[in-house]
């Protein structure tokens, strides 16, 4: 199963993303490409690949990349052989990608189950992107501007979940991706298993 987790910036995908795979270490997480600087804590290879603008480019050119978006004039991406062979493992995989990723991902994979995240209040947001303290005044007030264009299609996600309480948060997550597990559809081979004499 493939899971898609989408939020605006500084809404604290990374620290749902953290405490759900710390519950659940049987997920699998798949880590995009980036083109951006490093923050202060995050690891290469554990938060993102940090990789430069011709290395992205030449893994773009050679069809490696599931699907990519340009956020804030730096390039994300979703490497695709790792998802693809988790998928065909029978794995239910994460991705962390932005609105423009999600749609195309849900074109080449219908069945993938969206989550959207969503901050209590924009207020709130703009509160975390300060507390970053990663971002000068002219990037936080365009984050501003990307989060309301994102939420506006919060709509077309199969979920969305309000990170007001970290641990709810990641509760609501958790139960989402348990429940898509045993839906019909994605059961039916436990069904034909059970049948069998």
């Amino acid at each position: 199963m493939l899971v898609i987790l989408s939020a605006p910036s500084g809404c604290g995908k990374d620290t749902v993303l953290a405490e759900l795979f710390n519950r659940a270490g049987w997920l699998k997480r798949s880590i995009s490409l980036t083109t951006r600087q490093k923050r202060e804590g995050e690891k290469d290879g554990e938060d993102y690949y940090f990789v430069s603008r011709e290395y992205f480019q030449s893994k773009l050119e050679s069809g490696q990349i599931l699907e990519h978006t340009s956020y804030s004039g730096n390039y994300y991406g979703t490497p695709k052989t790792t998802v693809d062979e988790w998928l065909k493992q029978g794995e239910t995989v994460i991705l962390k990608i932005e609105v423009e990723g999600a749609v195309k991902i849900k074109e080449l994979y219908p069945d993938a189950v969206s989550i959207f995240l969503v901050p209590p209040a924009m207020s709130e947001l703009e509160t975390r992107l300060r507390q970053r303290m990663s971002e000068g005044e002219e990037e936080i007030q365009s984050r501003l501007t990307i989060a309301v264009n994102e939420m506006k299609n919060a709509v077309n996600y199969d979920y969305i979940v309000v990170n007001e309480d970290l641990g709810r948060a990641v509760d609501d997550v958790y139960a989402i991706i348990i429940s898509e597990r045993h839906r019909t559809s994605r059961s039916m081979h436990i069904l034909n298993e059970a049948m069998t004499f």
